[in-house]
């Protein structure tokens, strides 16, 4: 299998996600299975089938995580320097409208664009990836085509 590229701090962050559903909720659901059931008929307990149904998305987020987990490659970025690349930290300026944008580029499955946590897996990493500071970057998404100035690449 392919290792996944992901920083200490996703990581971590998953590792958390993990052990509260397993020492959190996994218990809750099984005590709201087991209050359901004390209440009659199972066919039209809604409550019954309902905390089911929470328990089988609990159960599969466990397994992926754990999956994502055993494949994870944790990469600091603080020991990279030069060139874009995994971990880098990219400040760039959009040319049509001058506007800065600052993206860390981290994992899939720690990416938030809203955090400014860019996939690599996204047009906007590739593009980047290899380039220096000074280089114009031309991205197409799916929103059309940009162009980007990349202003200055830290790894921290």
């Amino acid at each position: 299998m392919e290792k996944i590229p992901m920083t200490r701090r996703g990581h971590a962050a998953l590792e958390a996600e993990l052990k509260h559903l397993k020492s959190e909720e996994r218990p809750a659901i099984i005590r709201a299975i087991a209050e359901a059931r004390e209440h009659g008929d199972l066919s039209e307990n809604a409550e019954y089938h309902s905390a089911r149904e929470k328990q089988s998305f609990i159960e599969g987020r466990i397994k992926e995580l754990e999956g994502v987990l055993s494949l994870a490659e944790v990469i600091d970025p603080s020991k990279l320097s030069g060139a874009v690349k995994f971990g880098a930290t990219v400040t760039v300026v959009d040319e049509d409208t001058d506007e800065e944008k600052t993206w860390q580029i981290v994992g899939e499955h720690e990416a938030d664009i809203e955090k400014g946590l860019l996939n690599i897996k996204s047009p906007i990493a590739r593009a980047l990836i290899g380039k220096e500071e000074g280089d114009s970057v031309e991205v197409h998404t799916p929103g059309g085509d940009r162009a980007y100035e990349i202003l200055s690449i830290s790894y921290v």
